[in-house]
């Protein structure tokens, strides 16, 4: 704690909600909100975010001037020394500087990650995993993406990148994704993607589709879970980790997410004697709704945000709570 007990904020911002968790130096949820996203809107995103943080801070004693400081994951390409995000398709945003919209408006200090970073790195400090200390996220929701932790730290890569699964190609000509090319993973198996490779009005209703024995949204599913368990393959070969959990909001659909999966993973173990030496039966998991990763792994960079107003946190002497 470093003798600083003031509370934190952890802001998970995805493309379709925003969750908010104060949490005290104990790591006790004092307040909790969540609202819509304002996906499309950057002019007003700021504003957005800062609406929901209070609503998470009534009724907690707390007010904005007494949070040790505030930790932001965003979906996209991130650069957390400066706060800015340069580039996050699903939101609609592009070179953003959002640390420095949110200090002028909280008036405490601001740490913004890639969203799926951040659930990685909050998943090894919490042990959810046990003694892991080669992870990595694979988050499902709106986009895809992938947070890595090797040896016990989190891994960005040269540019930031590290991770980005989403806009590997898996289907030569295939759907078109946001970002331009066509066939990436993304534009296969993420929410939206699914929903409208079925017609439907969302990823939801074509899993509880699937469960209720209709044959064309069972076939969906179970290619949506055969390019995930490519993907969670992909990475265990490109970082060798220990341990693929897979969340996001799409996995929340339950067995009808994690059967087919589970299924592709058995057949690639059962024909190759490498998948089966580094595909172990209990390296990939799902992570359960309730586990939120996202909005505590926005509270594990709030507790690394610089002391100070506008500091570059590659540079400061980080005080953690």
């Amino acid at each position: 704690m470093n003798g600083d007990t003031r509370p934190v904020a952890g802001i998970d911002v995805g493309g379709t909600k925003t969750a908010v968790f104060v949490v005290d130096s104990a790591g006790a949820i004092l307040g909790r909100a969540t609202r819509p996203s304002t996906a499309g809107d950057q002019a007003r995103a700021a504003d957005a975010i800062v609406a929901c943080l209070d609503e998470a801070l009534e009724g907690t004693g707390f007010a904005r001037a007494d949070l040790r400081a505030a930790g932001v994951g965003v979906p996209g390409r991130v650069d957390p020394h400066t706060g800015s995000v340069t580039l996050a398709v699903n939101l609609g945003w592009h070179d953003f500087r959002l640390r420095d919209a949110l200090e002028r408006r909280i008036g405490r200090p601001v740490a913004v990650e890639n969203d799926a970073r951040a659930a990685a790195l909050g998943l090894h400090e919490r042990g959810v995993l046990g003694d892991a200390d080669d992870l990595a996220y694979l988050a499902v929701g709106t986009g895809i993406a992938a947070g890595v932790v090797l040896d016990g730290a989190l891994h960005r890569g040269a540019r930031g990148l590290a991770g980005e699964i989403g806009h590997v190609i898996v289907q030569r000509g295939g759907p078109s994704c946001t970002c331009g090319q066509r066939g990436c993973l993304e534009a296969v198996a993420a929410g939206p993607s699914i929903a409208r490779r079925a017609g439907a009005a969302s990823a939801v209703e074509v899993f509880e589709a699937a469960r209720s024995g209709d044959k064309v949204s069972r076939d969906l599913v179970e290619d949506v879970g055969r390019h995930l368990a490519w993907a969670a393959h992909l990475l265990v070969l490109t970082y060798d980790v220990q341990r693929v959990v897979i969340g996001g909001g799409v996995s929340h659909a339950g067995a009808a997410f994690a059967e087919p999966i589970h299924r592709e993973l058995a057949r690639m173990r059962a024909v190759s004697r490498e998948a089966a030496a580094l595909l172990p039966a209990d390296i990939v998991q799902i992570l359960p709704a309730a586990a939120e990763a996202g909005a505590w792994g926005a509270v594990a960079i709030a507790r690394r945000a610089p002391v100070t107003i506008g500091q570059n946190p590659a540079e400061e002497v980080v005080q953690e709570v």
